[in-house]
């Protein structure tokens, strides 16, 4: 097969093979565009001369980016097992195109963070509207941040020892809570520095812990995101206490 000659050639010539090299290049079969990914779906032949097949490849590539339209999202998330609702497949879409805009390169792991978070935060009643943070070698560090709290907007400022320790203190400044901070532990979601941070966090409180996770290029919004997730889930839990605590 030519993708495999191909590639035996640069091994042996440790010449490596351009991306955009016709037919055996990494791009020959990769499309981005959201016109070329919608006409490829219907009919692979209005954009592809040959199919990949006949070169050594197993399929053409959808590649996801700033360009891709809806109908490639759509087929992206059906391929990884998602059924989104129309509202939650706008929101999601939405935010896929936010993080093209930030990261040249969106991988399976980013879409399923992205739809995963999607999901658990549907229902939250504490959500982050805006977030920023001045940090440096002379601290200390602050945060200000923007919370929409059931329909209402709560902006605060806070101080903290290092720009994790200030954002939380003003989610705790904004949310008063007893809660206490159990974990907090930070991974990259793929490789390469703009990668999206995967942050969780564990919060304890009555007795119980609730865990939450979040994804962001900026490690300071997933932590942010993070820790808002752990707390609505107290929240949602202290809900369903109350009814049936009246009810015995």
């Amino acid at each position: 097969m030519l993708t495999r000659a191909s590639k035996l050639v640069s091994a042996a010539t440790s010449f490596p093979v351009q991306y955009n090299k016709a037919i055996v290049g990494r791009n020959a079969f990769a499309h981005e565009s959201g016109i070329h990914q919608d006409g490829v779906l219907k009919d692979a032949s209005t954009y592809e001369i040959m199919r990949p097949e006949m070169v050594g490849l197993k399929q053409s590539s959808l590649v996801l980016g700033k360009h891709s339209g809806r109908h490639a999202f759509v087929h992206k998330l059906e391929e990884m097992g998602y059924k989104l609702g129309a509202n939650q497949l706008e929101d999601a879409f939405v935010r896929m195109k936010a993080l093209a805009d930030r990261k040249k390169d969106i991988y399976d792991e980013d879409i399923e963070a992205l739809v995963d978070q999607e999901i658990a935060a549907s229902h939250d009643r504490i959500k982050l509207t805006s977030l920023t943070v001045i940090a440096g070698t002379h601290g200390p560090q602050r945060a200000t941040m923007k919370l929409d709290v059931d329909g209402q907007t709560r902006i605060e400022e806070a101080e903290g020892n290092g720009p994790v320790d200030a954002v939380f203190n003003c989610i705790k400044a904004l949310v008063p809570h007893e809660a206490k901070l159990e974990l907090y532990q930070v991974h990259a979601v793929t490789e390469g520095t703009d990668a999206q941070a995967e942050v969780s966090v564990r919060l304890a409180h009555e007795g119980r812990s609730m865990t939450a996770r979040a994804a962001d290029p900026d490690t300071l919004v997933a932590s942010a995101k993070a820790y808002l997730g752990a707390l609505n889930k107290i929240v949602m839990k202290r809900q369903r206490d109350v009814p049936a605590a009246a009810a015995s």
